[in-house]
């Protein structure tokens, strides 16, 4: 679903909702397809061998970076507009570095979740996906770049996060809901997803 941001300077071609991209796509329905063959290709590529491990700002927007610097000039950078979606209005732009120094910072000084138990890692990381969601500090691909960063978060403490048991429309509400401030169905969204790492 398209964010909401004022058209007049969104970096969409004039006149439609499509994304100035490196290929000159103009239709909304053919750019998805061009994603979504190349998006997931390069997330594999990284799960296979990550070009970062610093659990930084900078490593999460290399992520980014890595996923759609084939489709965006943008890639990795820090979006200069505000957003919102379904009702949930993220990060102010010029806020988003000040945040994400303090989202970060904060990982670091939980040592990365490891050596957490599970109950207590959930916890964590339910948390540690509310403040992410809520920095959303890309123009677009912030979700991707989030489940991207988060699986390597995972095994970085020895667990492991498998997404293809999550429910896009459940986690989808369960992000609005926590957004809201009940993060209970997010916890067990994520709880369901967590596995001990073998």
């Amino acid at each position: 679903m398209p964010y909401t941001v004022d058209t007049a300077q969104d970096g969409c071609y004039e006149g439609t909702s499509v994304l100035i991209n490196k290929f000159d796509v103009r239709d909304e329905e053919a750019l998805s397809k061009i994603e979504a063959m190349v998006v997931p290709a390069k997330a594999a590529m990284w799960e296979a061998n990550p070009q970062m491990a610093t659990f930084d700002f900078a490593h999460y927007r290399a992520i980014h970076r890595w996923l759609f610097s084939d489709l965006y000039e943008w890639a990795g950078q820090v979006r200069t507009i505000d957003l919102a979606k379904k009702g949930t209005t993220f990060c102010p732009a010029k806020d988003i570095d000040r945040v994400a120094h303090a989202v970060f910072r904060r990982l670091q000084e939980q040592s990365y979740f490891i050596g957490l138990q599970k109950p207590a890692f959930v916890k964590q990381l339910t948390d540690f996906y509310q403040r992410t969601n809520e920095l959303h500090p890309f123009r677009e691909g912030n979700g991707r770049t989030q489940r991207l960063f988060l699986s390597q978060l995972c095994r970085h403490a020895g667990y492991k996060m498998d997404f293809s048991r999550v429910d896009t429309d459940l986690l989808m509400i369960a992000t609005i809901q926590a957004a809201q401030g009940t993060d209970q169905l997010l916890q067990q969204v994520i709880e369901d997803a967590i596995q001990q790492d073998e």
